[in-house]
């Protein structure tokens, strides 16, 4: 077996060396043998070491001896202790990303905006659980400018941990809003918990905490940052001074949307208003501007930005010879979210006969599971659309209970019987619209719908 010395200099002193599937093993790759839901990484350790891998690390001895592979009792603590030196390494600024919807799309619009002109290091896909936010830090490149990290949760006391692995100095919340409430119950819990991402406590690093405060349940963030003596509080919303929307107008077939950047007036042309979109440009803008960066570089490069996948990423199809648009927004779902979905797809110039929605089941809502459903419903049931397909038992149940919808809803239980009523039933130019939550069936069946002829 490989001395353990030798292994930690050549983490510590590589980048993006560390994988978790064989199959994305490269020459010099490390692949960690992890227990899965169905088998133990050990199965995959010769195919690494035939694709490249330099080093393999697992806590199950039933391998063939081998001296690129090393054993450790507990793999998570041995990392762990790797992850705390390559971060007290780090001389860079560390950029923290956390809220219940949106930590993905912002981390990845503000590397989008810095590696322009800056050596940067990020968290790829939705790395934001323990086991992503240790391998985002061993990934770390050590001569980068910038290292932004999502730090997630579904349960109590998890962002105080992470927060204290990665200790960002710069701490974006994005939103709190109704997800794992199966865990939290309840929204002001899941304020509280995400507030531990910027007490001193936990996080001795923290100077700057960029809010957009628009709930309740967010001005709990508000009270705990006050109590945090040496940090600065830098809200991106109408109540700010400093960063917000002053004024969204029609502009020719677009929109203008006019925004006060440290009293300065930026304007910017976009062809749909989405919020969230809206609100990760000023985000991103008060960043800069907060650390001298150069602003004009975000105003120049907004127009190059698309969507991340799953998440509001337009796709243009032909299915049964028709050409249709499809806003793939299948990674995850919450009510609020669904309900900004569907008010984006209104804001289209399009007339609502065009537009379809599929709606997938919401998971991890607890008990109200199926009161969130029929509530989602109701909402909806204010904006007449061409058809909204649902898809899921909870669904399922309140449009029985639905009385007298404005809205056609039609409920499938197999997703083969949707495909076959959209080739019927579309014509040119139709707008869907896919919302549902990750590993669902309806997300299933948008990576499906999306396999169709691409135009």
């Amino acid at each position: 077996m490989i001395e353990s010395n030798k292994l930690e200099k050549y983490i510590i002193s590589k980048k993006d060396k560390i994988k978790i599937s064989s199959k994305d093993i490269k020459s010099g790759d490390i692949f960690l043998a992890l227990k899965g839901k169905r088998f133990h990484g050990n199965k995959f350790i010769n195919e690494a070491i035939n694709k490249g891998a330099r080093f393999c690390i697992t806590d199950k001895k039933n391998f063939k001896e081998n001296k690129k592979i090393l054993y450790v009792n507990n793999i998570y603590k041995y990392l762990s202790e790797i992850a705390k030196r390559k971060r007290d390494l780090y001389k860079g600024k560390v950029i923290g990303i956390t809220g219940s919807a949106g930590k993905t799309t912002l981390k990845e619009t503000l590397a989008f905006f810095l590696k322009k002109d800056h050596i940067i290091s990020y968290s790829k896909k939705s790395y934001n659980n323990q086991l992503g936010v240790l391998i985002s830090l061993l990934n770390l490149n050590l001569k980068s400018n910038f290292a932004i990290f999502e730090i997630g949760t579904n349960n109590f006391g998890e962002i105080k941990i992470l927060s204290n692995l990665v200790k960002p100095s710069e701490v974006f919340i994005t939103n709190i809003q109704s997800t794992h409430l199966e865990n939290f119950q309840t929204k002001n819990n899941i304020a509280r918990e995400k507030a531990d991402i910027f007490i001193s406590k936990y996080n001795n690093n923290i100077q700057k905490l960029y809010l957009n405060i628009s709930s309740k349940s967010e001005n709990i963030l508000i009270t705990k940052a006050k109590k945090e003596k040496n940090l600065r509080i830098i809200r991106i919303d109408n109540s700010s001074k400093k960063y917000f929307i002053k004024k969204i107008s029609p502009f020719k077939k677009n929109y203008k949307v006019t925004l006060s950047v440290n009293k300065k007036v930026i304007n910017i042309i976009t062809e749909v208003v989405v919020m969230h979109r809206l609100n990760n440009l000023l985000f991103c803008l008060a960043f800069f501007n907060e650390n001298s960066l150069n602003i004009k570089s975000v105003v120049n490069r907004f127009k190059f930005l698309k969507p991340v996948e799953g998440r509001g990423l337009v796709h243009k199809i032909s299915l049964n010879n028709k050409k249709i648009n499809i806003i793939d927004e299948s990674y995850n779902a919450n009510p609020d979210t669904i309900m900004q979905s569907i008010q984006n797809l209104n804001n289209i110039k399009l007339n609502n006969n065009k537009k379809i929605i599929i709606l997938g089941t919401m998971n991890e809502l607890g008990n109200n599971s199926y009161k969130i459903h029929y509530k989602l419903l109701r909402q909806l049931d204010n904006t007449i659309f061409k058809f909204v397909i649902l898809c899921g038992e909870f669904f399922e149940l309140s449009i029985r209970n639905f009385l007298n919808p404005n809205n056609e809803f039609i409920h499938f239980k197999n997703t083969n019987k949707i495909m076959r009523f959209l080739e019927d039933k579309v014509h040119n130019n139709d707008i869907i619209l896919i919302k549902c939550s990750n590993s669902t069936k309806i997300n299933k069946f948008a990576k499906k719908l999306l396999k169709q002829v691409s135009i």
